[in-house]
């Protein structure tokens, strides 16, 4: 089954993009596969977005997204963001 079964780990990443990235929705409100990056997106992430969250993940998880492409994949989701997350 795909995408982190660590729901507090999933709601520590949500908060922690949330408050990266001053975004005035409730983190317990983003669902756990909807897409973070683009117009589909409820958070509507930009490319600025994605390395402010970048520098978050390094600062608190140890863990560095390498470029665009795999921000892509990493940033999908929620659950594709706590995968990358957790080992």
């Amino acid at each position: 089954m795909p995408g982190s079964q660590n729901d507090a780990l999933k709601l520590e990443l949500k908060r922690l993009i949330v408050s990266t990235c001053n975004k005035d929705i409730n983190p317990e409100f983003i669902a756990d596969e909807a897409p973070l990056i683009g117009i589909h997106s409820v958070l509507g992430l930009d490319s600025l977005d994605v390395l402010q969250v970048n520098t978050a993940l390094l600062q608190r998880f140890g863990v560095r997204i390498e470029d665009g492409k795999h921000a892509r994949r990493v940033m999908k989701s929620v659950n594709t963001l706590a995968d990358f997350v957790e080992p």
